[in-house]
This record gives C-alpha cells, structure tokens and sequence, in this order.
C-alpha cells in the first residue's frame, strides 16, 4: 500500500467523521468543530492525492490550495465563533433550537 492511498483513505475517514459530528451534535460550537475536522481531512486528500506516481516530488498546486485553504478555514471559524458568542449574548442560546445546554 502506498503512502497516498494511506494519506487519501485516512483523510476520507476523518472528512465522513466530521460530517457525521455536522450532523448529529445540536450545539453550535461542536458543529464547527466537526466542520474543521472535516476540512482537515479534505486537506490530507488533497495532499495524499498531490503524489505522482514514480516521482520522489509531489504536485506543488495542491499543496498550495491546501494552504491556502487552511488560511480561509481559520478565518471562517474566527468569524463562526465571533457569531456564536453574539449569538449568546444576546439570547442565551448554545444550540440550534434554541435552548441553553444539550
């Protein structure tokens, strides 16, 4: 088994275990947790894809998406997080529907 099958099928698991946790948890901040998880697996397929067979050097573009991805995902929870502080301060809710605590 090659190192990218290992880095593509390992990134698969933890992008469906990040989807899973999206969709199951009601509290807003384990939901963007979950997303983040599932955005570090997508970066790991992208990088276990980026490997050309027979080459010792990997594709350099999806190594480049990769990081700049990282750079917007950062923000993005910065920004999910800012809200969902707003979000408490102003009704009390941690969750979806509404109420306090799951």
């Amino acid at each position: 088994m090659s190192s990218a099958l290992l880095f593509t099928g390992c990134g698969a698991l933890i992008v469906a275990t990040g989807l899973y946790g999206l969709f199951v948890h009601r509290h807003i901040l384990r939901k963007i947790v979950a997303a983040n998880v599932g955005v570090g697996g997508v970066y790991l397929v992208l990088i276990g894809g980026s490997a050309v067979p027979g080459q010792t050097a990997a594709d350099p573009v999806p190594q480049a998406l990769a990081l700049t991805g990282i750079v917007i995902a950062v923000s993005i929870t910065a920004v999910a997080l800012a809200l969902l502080q707003s979000l408490h301060a102003h009704t009390g809710a941690r969750s979806l529907d509404g109420e306090g605590d799951p």
